[in-house]
């Protein structure tokens, strides 16, 4: 469980290009040539948690909990699987809020500028770390979305970012009947990837 200390607008956030070259460097709990960590510490935030490829599935979810290199939790297990099972060589898992909170309501209620806007630059570096052919983005959030109204915010701020670089969205499982996609918890170990036209989501459900 982690419960957020304090807003981050009340912390040092470090930019993701710092933390990035940090992350890069050779770690003592976990292997850099696997896993992609950043920060690489564990802390209030997190712009992205994966393993390393050249064909990655970027899964967007609302935002980060307690899971780590070699300590993936129920959720990132899932993410794991279905993106091998669906072809891909890694995942990286992102978020449309950097901010670690176990349970949603935990989430700060205002948006960090700064800390969106790191995670922004986190979200295009992931993009660009496909080296053949369009990345690939699960939209995975859920119904969660509607937890702050900041979040649709960040999200379209990231679709745009998706857009600049040709982009393929997905969704797997079914949708709610508001439109959202499903969640990666509780998905078959073999569930398939669907086209998901996230222009048209956030136009009509958001």
């Amino acid at each position: 469980m982690h419960v957020p200390a304090c807003d981050t607008a009340q912390q040092d956030i470090q930019s993701f290009s710092l933390a990035l070259e940090e992350a890069l460097l050779p770690q003592a709990d976990y292997d850099v040539d696997h896993w992609l960590y950043v920060p690489n510490c564990y802390c209030d935030y997190r712009y992205i948690l994966g393993t390393r490829g050249s064909r990655p599935l970027i899964c967007v979810g609302i935002n980060p909990s307690t899971a780590a290199p070699n300590d993936l939790d129920n959720t990132l297990k899932s993410v794991e699987r279905i993106a091998l099972g669906n072809g891909y060589d890694s995942f990286i898992m992102f978020n449309v809020y950097a901010q670690r909170a176990t349970r949603p309501d935990d989430m700060e209620k205002v948006c960090n500028p700064a800390l969106h806007q790191e995670n922004m630059a986190a979200f295009r570096w992931a993009l660009e770390q496909t080296k053949t052919g369009a990345p690939a983005i699960w939209a995975a959030w859920g119904a969660i979305i509607e937890k702050r109204s900041y979040l649709a915010h960040c999200l379209r701020d990231m679709v745009e970012i998706g857009n600049d670089l040709g982009t393929c969205w997905y969704s797997a499982g079914a949708r709610s009947k508001k439109g959202h996609p499903h969640h990666p918890l509780y998905l078959r170990k073999d569930s398939g990837l669907d086209p998901f036209d996230v222009n048209s989501y956030i136009s009509s459900c958001l």
